[in-house]
């Protein structure tokens, strides 16, 4: 009787040590999944935190090279082309980076208010205003140090509106609305002010088609420089 009594004790004493080592296995299993599930969750809202917006504002002006006119008088043969007070809007989302460097999709919009227009002869609208749309790939370098050079590239469309009127007086008589596709190519710098605020300094070169200025240049595609400064919000 006492052997079975004991052998009776070692087997309830073997059944409940496998229930413990079972229950604690099964606690270690749901302490694993849940440390695991919070891993998961701190990786996912660290990618998503890491990607940044901004939205960013230029001013500057544009800058566009001088043209022979075929046929102009020999004392001023050139189309000339003033320095038009120009504004930048951008949004910018970055999605992909390193400490070394980051990629943003970004979407400039550059309008040029009043490009002043002078040619010897009264052929030529007084001036033109246009406006530019071009998605682009931005590459920051450095992007978590405090200065920051970039550079972008993209493509997209344009508008140029011509005057009315000619320079020396007169109803223009040609189109007075041109679209253009256009190439676009970037380069900058941002200097950090705060978490939120970057100071950006660029210069942006527009490829262009050429607006309807009622002379024959030779050309068909301009280049407009934008060279400006601004302040960029990160959020």
């Amino acid at each position: 009787m006492k052997g079975r009594a004991g052998k009776n004790s070692s087997d309830s004493l073997g059944r409940n040590w496998l229930r413990n080592e079972q229950g604690a296995g099964g606690e270690m299993s749901l302490r694993h999944l849940a440390i695991g599930t919070m891993v998961a969750i701190c990786t996912l809202v660290a990618q998503v935190a890491a990607q940044k917006n901004e939205l960013s504002g230029s001013l500057g002006r544009t800058f566009i090279a001088d043209q022979g006119i075929q046929g102009a008088p020999s004392y001023d043969p050139n189309l000339r082309f003033g320095k038009g007070v120009t504004f930048e809007i951008n949004y910018a989302r970055r999605f992909m980076g390193k400490d070394v460097w980051s990629i943003a999709l970004e979407v400039p919009f550059v309008m040029n208010v009043d490009e002043d227009l002078h040619a010897a002869q009264n052929l030529i609208p007084e001036s033109f205003s246009s406006y530019f749309v071009t998605p682009a790939a931005r590459v920051n370098f450095f992007p978590v140090t405090a200065v920051s050079p970039w550079v972008s590239f993209g493509g997209g469309f344009g508008h140029f509106s011509e005057s009315s009127k000619l320079e020396f007086a007169g109803v223009n008589p040609g189109k007075t609305g041109t679209n253009t596709g256009i190439l676009q190519a970037g380069v900058g710098l941002d200097v950090k002010l705060t978490r939120r605020f970057t100071v950006r300094g660029e210069a942006r070169d527009f490829w262009s088609g050429v607006p309807q200025l009622n002379v024959n240049t030779g050309k068909s595609r301009q280049h407009n420089i934008f060279v400006g400064g601004g302040i960029v919000w990160h959020f």
